[in-house]
């Protein structure tokens, strides 16, 4: 027994993560078990570099993608806390670029038939992903390419944070303020929000408040020269030829001008268990507190309505055994909620396009942490092919991790 584990359950992840590497469905995993004050698991296996034969490592580096939306939404409320801003407050306040919003009148239809937005999108809009804004690769239609064509790609955009804030704000929103959660762009407006109002770029704001107190000296939206060895390179699927090939997706090097609060980020597992458990601990880690213990509370409080529910997200009913709060999902059924994974109620986390995800689930006081780097397409409409890059092996890997750590629990 480790930290109330079966040993022999735990240490059976490692072989049955190999197999899916062994099957070439998956290049390679970091998997990191915490639980109850020390971690009682880490595996690695496969590579972060196929070519080069480099093997993953604990302290490879991985794009996090939307694993970035939680932390850029922390820093927003420890501004709510401050009194700088309040969740009902209009973004026009800080972002003029948004004000008098027009909305498609049919959210697959022309961008010129549009109505008036019957209200400003909020803060709590953006934090919830109800701001009617889009990104391409979530929508269909004429808004799709329209995201493209204006904004470039989803990540790693040429743009300023200006020239892009003003790029959007001139774009339609798909859905009216408030109705719906529909996956979007709204954090990285947050995250231009935040920098605004703090008056430095959001990169900045992220390491003053959040990489520097905790102690994340692996996490930025850059890799420096010095720790591009540790990066973990880019795979995916050729559906033609149903062999693994690597995704040209350059690191900067230097902190880009572009810091995307919605998925820029690069983290190790090391790094992102101290803001797990940050978060785990009601705000507070070893000592260092980011927000107070009543607004995590909130964050991780289920914010959507029975009918906001019942709409499917990026095909699936995402939300039979989920709901939203503030940045992160939560399980609010654990039995609704197998079928995709594992976690007690209460648990929460949010995943992250290249296939990480984490889980803080409070009752068993255990952080879970998962990093691959497997590509899926983000250009227009790419959400009806979700699983485009992925064989069934990969798909399958992550709620397999899931279910062996549940499973070995013996206390």
């Amino acid at each position: 027994m480790d930290g109330g584990f079966s040993s022999n359950g735990l240490e059976a992840i490692g072989p049955a993560l190999q197999s899916v590497v062994d099957a070439g469905d998956l290049s390679g995993f970091v998997t990191l078990v915490w639980r109850k004050g020390e971690v009682v698991r880490i595996d690695t296996v496969g590579h972060r570099d196929i070519e080069g034969g480099k093997p993953m490592t604990r302290d490879t580096l991985f794009r996090i993608a939307s694993m970035t939306k939680p932390i850029t939404s922390v820093a927003a409320l420890m501004l709510m806390e401050e009194g700088r801003l309040k969740l009902d407050d209009p973004i026009t306040r800080w972002a003029p670029e948004f004000a008098d919003m027009r909305v498609l009148a049919s959210p697959a239809g022309p961008l010129d038939d549009t109505v008036p937005a019957a209200r400003d999108i909020t803060i709590e809009d953006l934090m919830t992903h109800r701001s009617g804004l889009a990104y391409g690769f979530t929508s269909v239609g004429p808004i799709a390419e329209a995201h493209e064509k204006a904004l470039g790609p989803a990540l790693g955009t040429p743009l300023a944070p200006d020239e892009w804030m003003k790029r959007l704000g001139d774009l339609p929103l798909t859905f009216q303020p408030g109705d719906r959660f529909h996956y979007s762009h709204a954090t990285d407006v947050l995250g231009f929000i935040v920098a605004r109002i703090e008056g430095k770029p959001f990169d900045q704001v992220l390491q003053d408040r959040v990489f520097g107190p905790l102690g994340m000296t692996d996490t930025a939206f850059h890799v420096p020269p010095e720790k591009l060895d540790r990066a973990a390179k880019l795979y995916r699927i050729n559906p033609k030829t149903d062999a693994m090939e690597e995704v040209p997706f350059p690191y900067y090097q230097a902190p880009p001008a572009f810091a995307a609060g919605g998925g820029g980020l690069v983290s190790t597992a090391d790094d992102y268990l101290k803001f797990a458990r940050a978060m785990l601990g009601k705000g507070e880690v070893d000592g260092v507190r980011l927000l107070k213990t009543q607004t995590v509370e909130m964050m991780t409080a289920d914010r959507l309505t029975p009918a906001q529910k019942e709409i499917p997200f990026m095909g699936i009913p995402f939300w039979m055994g989920q709901g939203f709060g503030l940045g992160v999902s939560m399980i609010t059924d654990p039995v609704k909620q197998a079928w995709m994974g594992a976690g007690n109620a209460g648990a929460f986390g949010w995943p992250g396009a290249f296939g990480t995800w984490w889980q803080a689930d409070p009752q068993a006081d255990m952080v879970l942490i998962y990093l691959i780097q497997n590509s899926m397409p983000l250009g227009p409409e790419a959400a009806a092919q979700l699983a485009t890059g992925q064989r069934m092996g990969g798909r399958a890997a992550l709620p397999v991790f899931q279910k062996m750590v549940y499973g070995a629990l013996q206390g």
